[in-house]
């Protein structure tokens, strides 16, 4: 009998519960005091270190740790403390208790039209090309949300949609952050040769790059004006997270295979459909009402920060290396493509409307 199967079957289950959670607690404050050194430092071209968010982190101190408890012999004793949908779906609840639904009523007309346009197209040229190059249909739609509407949180709702794997959102998250990184330097720098105004620039940044952080380091190397428009069409972005994790369910449950000629019944729909997408919701509700304040800076936000530093964490404790090589290089390809096309349609759809639809004057 091996180490590992010993210390299963002597320990029970509440304490290997127990010694998970503090593993995965401790790793997460590890993780959080990396992520708050690196806020304060300034990166080389003078790039905030605030571009890398606190979820890259949290992923490398996992793995780090996952490679701790393979030399001990631990993985599989402390699985039962490692829970990572727990602390998402709690995260993406207190994700709905900042975001106004109606900044979509408030923001500028411009800003709607360029999300309700640009959203789906870039969702469904990436889920086209993604099956061009044989991607599993579940990596396509977290790969095709994160890119089409804002991320990281994107991708986290869109996996709880599908039951992704959760090498497949590791995969996907780290490519979001790595690919924001350079575009919040090149997107400015490339506004600035082609002389976009403000309004236009900042549609552009708001509507292509994927994390907040990085949307708003290109406003603001780019001009206040750039910066406040940048946030409100991602913002705008923000509030489809339920809509878009809604219909990725309705999706799913269609492609079950207990569901009749691909015609799910109201049960299967409901077993399927991920119960945080109402507390989102409600979340969301209450937010828009002024009845909780879930905005950057109070203790709702703080919580959330804390939950998706902990699922990232459990994350890398449970990423398999060899999911990963199964996946192989197609998918950083079809993703670097797909970047490209939402930058091209992106530009295009922001001059259209910020210079001859709705300008902003």
């Amino acid at each position: 009998m091996s180490t590992n199967s010993t210390h299963t079957s002597s320990w029970s289950k509440p304490v290997r519960i127990v010694v998970g959670l503090v593993l995965v607690v401790a790793l997460a404050v590890a993780a959080w005091a990396i992520t708050q050194w690196i806020y304060k430092q300034t990166l080389p071209f003078n790039i905030p270190g605030k571009v890398l968010e606190y979820p890259l982190w949290a992923l490398l101190v996992g793995l780090a740790g996952n490679l701790l408890l393979k030399l001990l012999n631990l993985k599989e004793t402390l699985r039962p403390g490692i829970r990572t949908e727990l602390f998402l779906k709690i995260g993406l609840v207190l994700l709905g208790a900042g975001i106004n639904l109606a900044v979509i009523a408030k923001a500028a007309g411009g800003a709607i039209v360029q999300t309700l346009v640009i959203m789906p197209t870039v969702f469904f040229f990436s889920w086209w090309l993604g099956k061009k190059f044989g991607l599993d249909e579940k990596l396509r739609a977290v790969m095709s949300t994160a890119v089409s509407v804002c991320g990281v949180s994107a991708a986290i709702a869109a996996a709880g949609s599908v039951s992704a794997k959760k090498e497949q959102v590791s995969y996907i998250t780290t490519l979001v952050i790595l690919v924001a990184l350079p575009m919040m330097v090149i997107a400015p720098l490339l506004a600035g040769a082609m002389n976009l105004s403000d309004p236009v620039a900042g549609a552009w940044f708001g509507g292509n790059i994927d994390t907040t952080a990085a949307v708003v380091g290109a406003g603001t190397i780019y001009g206040e004006g750039a910066q406040e428009i940048a946030a409100i069409v991602k913002s705008t972005q923000n509030t489809l997270i339920g809509l878009v994790a809604f219909l990725l369910a309705l999706w799913a449950a269609s492609h079950d295979p207990k569901t009749n000629n691909g015609k799910p019944s109201a049960k299967i729909i409901w077993d399927r459909f991920p119960k945080f997408v109402l507390g989102f919701v409600l979340a969301s509700i209450l937010f828009t009402l002024g009845l909780i304040d879930g905005g950057k800076g109070t203790a709702i936000d703080a919580l959330k920060n804390w939950a998706f530093t902990l699922a990232f964490v459990c994350m890398g404790l449970e990423f398999s290396i060899r999911e990963v090589r199964k996946m192989g290089w197609r998918p950083v390809i079809v993703f670097l493509i797909v970047t490209v096309f939402n930058s091209l349609v992106g530009l295009g759809l922001a001059y259209v409307i910020f210079t001859w639809l709705l300008p902003i004057r």
